[in-house]
């Protein structure tokens, strides 16, 4: 992992990117409280943040810290850059903390059954280790999003009366939040993600 108080390369990719109006933080959900101007103006910015970015710089985020992920994420969700995809579930397959959430929006903006794949395949991995409490709600909770999507009944499976989920649920010491109660997060999350996205192609056509 690559550390931006160390690395002047992600340094300055951090310096312009992640750290703006304190992005890295407001990208964790609490964007959703904004309104009105602000609101519109965080978009605007993060709008452009996804424009003017490059595949490379974007790289070197993923390969920072949880804070630098989580932006590039973002911004991958935001430009539609698909060629992501296989490295955002990368990431989220490692599981390495509970900032996996960004992923799994991403995943869904894509939108497609290749990205319910790579949630299903965190479910299999985690759902048996119930001494982890990383995502597994988000993560779930997005597949039932991606469910109503793709039309499919990919998520019922898990949910199934002695499914994985119930054997976690059992299982983890953790506060498990109910994932089809928790889809509304998800559905606002992607909803958000969804309008930047269309902003977004709206001015790159105008170019």
């Amino acid at each position: 992992m690559r550390d931006a108080h160390t690395d002047p390369e992600l340094k300055d990719v951090v310096r312009r990117f992640v750290a703006p109006g304190r992005r890295y933080l407001r990208l964790g959900g609490s964007f959703l409280r904004l309104s009105g101007l602000e609101r519109e103006l965080f978009v605007r910015n993060l709008v452009q943040a996804a424009g003017e970015i490059t595949p490379a710089e974007l790289g070197i985020l993923l390969e920072g810290g949880w804070r630098e992920r989580r932006t590039a994420s973002w911004l991958v969700a935001v430009a539609g850059r698909t060629e992501f995809r296989s490295r955002i579930g990368e990431l989220l397959l490692a599981s390495g903390g509970p900032y996996g959430g960004a992923y799994c929006i991403t995943l869904a903006t894509f939108g497609t059954s290749a990205d319910a794949d790579l949630v299903c395949r965190y479910l299999d991995r985690y759902l048996p280790q119930p001494e982890l409490g990383y995502d597994r709600t988000f993560a779930l909770s997005t597949l039932l999003h991606l469910d109503a999507v793709l039309g499919t009944e990919r998520a019922s499976p898990y949910l199934a009366a002695g499914g994985l989920w119930q054997q976690w649920t059992d299982a983890t010491p953790n506060v498990v939040w109910d994932p089809q109660e928790y889809r509304h997060v998800v559905d606002q999350l992607c909803s958000f993600a969804r309008e930047c996205a269309e902003l977004f192609a709206r001015m790159e056509t105008r170019h």
